[in-house]
């Protein structure tokens, strides 16, 4: 009798031990109660190449600021005979430069959307076209990816300027429970140069980082645990061993219960 019932321990700490455990899926394990998570870095987002701008010039002299925007363009979605209208954009070039009305290229790449709007109103004032400009300017094609093991990989359009990584995995539908909640990896590009940040979603370390808030274009990428990779290996070409070796384990298996009955 105890030696079927060390057998029966073993086959069921073998159970549990190949389960996962909640420090693999639970977030933020090391939070504490009441207590404020604040980043690090200050949230600011750049312009970067290939980046769409809405830049609008208003004036109390509105004949004189309206040379100084971009035409609405109408499109149609659906069966709407009326259409919708929105601006055209700037696109920035392979410079980093926008071509502006009157002022011509203005550099652009590296300001964010404040600074920006600072330097067209400082030109337009000391050209004098315009004595009491206000200068808007939006992103018109700010994204970010997710992919990997999500539940809903894409590229999701951001309609302000401010999204964080949660939000971000939120959007795609949350991690799947192949996901490996300690390497979630921001794919980010700055100055002709890509970095790879890792962060640990079961750590408020988290909030500390600065990928935190995405930037325009980041990419986020999930790993795969252990047994989605071994997932991955059972194809076509291996699964005859696979089954196997399978059918060779039942068999010893059944084999040692026997030996243990008797």
């Amino acid at each position: 009798m105890r030696k079927k019932e060390l057998f029966l321990i073993t086959i069921i700490i073998a159970l549990f031990t190949s389960c996962g455990t909640p420090q693999d899926v639970v977030y933020f394990q090391d939070a504490k109660d009441y207590e404020i998570y604040r980043n690090v870095d200050k949230y600011d987002v750049y312009i970067h190449q290939d980046d769409l701008l809405a830049i609008m010039v208003n004036s109390q002299a509105s004949e004189a600021a309206l040379p100084l925007n971009m035409p609405l363009a109408s499109y149609y979605v659906g069966g709407d005979s009326y259409g919708q209208q929105r601006m055209l954009g700037y696109l920035v070039d392979k410079e980093g430069s926008i071509d502006f009305p009157i002022l011509g290229k203005i550099h652009v790449e590296g300001l964010t959307r404040n600074a920006l709007r600072d330097l067209i109103k400082e030109k337009l004032i000391a050209g004098g076209l315009l004595k009491d400009p206000i200068i808007t300017v939006n992103f018109l094609n700010f994204k970010v990816s997710v992919i990997g093991e999500v539940n809903q990989s894409g590229s999701f359009n951001i309609s302000g300027e401010r999204i964080t990584l949660l939000e971000a995995l939120s959007m795609a539908g949350d991690l799947t429970i192949y996901g490996r909640r300690d390497r979630v990896a921001v794919i980010r590009e700055a100055n002709g140069k890509r970095t790879i940040l890792y962060h640990d979603l079961s750590s408020t370390e988290i909030f500390k980082s600065p990928c935190y808030y995405l930037q325009q274009n980041d990419i986020v990428y999930v790993e795969p645990n252990k047994r989605k990779v071994q997932q991955s290996n059972i194809n076509q070409n291996n699964s005859v061993g696979v089954w196997l070796s399978i059918v060779s384990v039942l068999l010893t298996a059944t084999s040692v219960i026997v030996s243990v009955s008797k």
